[in-house]
């Protein structure tokens, strides 16, 4: 599966177009705990979409809120 067709795939099951890669990260990354992307594909797929500017949540690139709640 390329980018072109998971773009698709979640257009059809979605009804919208994905804001950036980081939300196709996030729909491939279900795709496969769901069983619908098998491993290889799926980081095919996390590579493509990491050379785009994607990132996964626990990326040293996500800035942490430190602020204290009062």
């Amino acid at each position: 599966m390329t980018i072109v067709e998971l773009k698709n795939k979640f257009i059809a099951m979605k009804q919208y177009e994905p804001i950036d890669a980081n939300e196709l990260l996030d729909f491939a990354r279900q795709l496969y705990l769901r069983n619908e992307l098998p491993l290889g594909m799926y980081r095919h797929l996390v590579r493509d979409l990491e050379a785009l500017g994607a990132y996964k949540p626990d990326d040293e690139r996500v800035v942490q809120y430190s602020g204290s709640i009062e």
